[in-house]
């Protein structure tokens, strides 16, 4: 297999998406991907990130390679986990308290931020709809932190995502109300709950 086969297979595996960082783990020096680049047409689509010509173009996995502490949350882990009807007008993340936001907010993704003991609570990964894998929160911290922000949200969405959640199969609802309680909105979330129960 030669060096371009070994780019290829990677490009492929990675849905038309390559990494500088994966190119060096497979010890293949940075001028000849720089070739590789030409002769593939490849487009830059964030630092160390390139894509091919064919490759759907996937905002969040860009930002997740461009800020890999980056978790998706709020309205866009809403979205990636079918708790709404439609794909956010702005992308959210959130960040350790302290964190720096600016190429962040300079590029339009809303950002949160979390204490740091509070920051990996309930981080999973999913996959973006051209399926690549981005880290974002759980169905129950999600919720949480639509209820925490309801006052810059529209009240619809977060309604939306509370039903949402609770036709899920796998709801967790003693989960639901730990993080409720870490985060205290366990009062509303609970009359969520009532109101939805009845």
């Amino acid at each position: 297999m030669t060096k371009f086969d070994t780019l290829d297979s990677i490009l492929q595996k990675n849905k038309g998406f390559i990494r500088t960082a994966e190119v060096e783990a497979n010890r293949i020096s940075r001028a000849y991907f720089g070739q590789y680049i030409k002769e593939r047409n490849l487009e830059r689509a964030a630092q160390g990130l390139y894509m091919s010509q064919d490759a759907w173009d996937d905002g969040m996995y860009v930002i997740q390679v461009r800020y890999p502490s980056a978790v998706f949350s709020h309205e866009t882990a809403s979205y990636l986990l079918n708790l709404a009807e439609r794909e956010p007008l702005q992308f959210a993340v959130t960040l350790k308290e302290g964190a720096n936001t600016a190429g962040l907010t300079k590029h339009g993704i809303k950002v949160y931020k979390v204490k740091t003991e509070m920051f990996e609570e309930g981080v999973i990964t999913v996959r973006t709809q051209t399926g690549q894998t981005v880290r974002a929160y759980n169905a129950e911290r999600t919720v949480c932190d639509l209820v925490r922000s309801r006052r810059k949200l529209d009240a619809q969405e977060v309604q939306a995502a509370f039903k949402a959640y609770m036709v899920k199969k796998d709801k967790n609802i003693p989960l639901l109300l730990r993080y409720a309680k870490s985060f205290n909105v366990e009062k509303i979330i609970r009359g969520y709950l009532e109101v939805t129960l009845q």
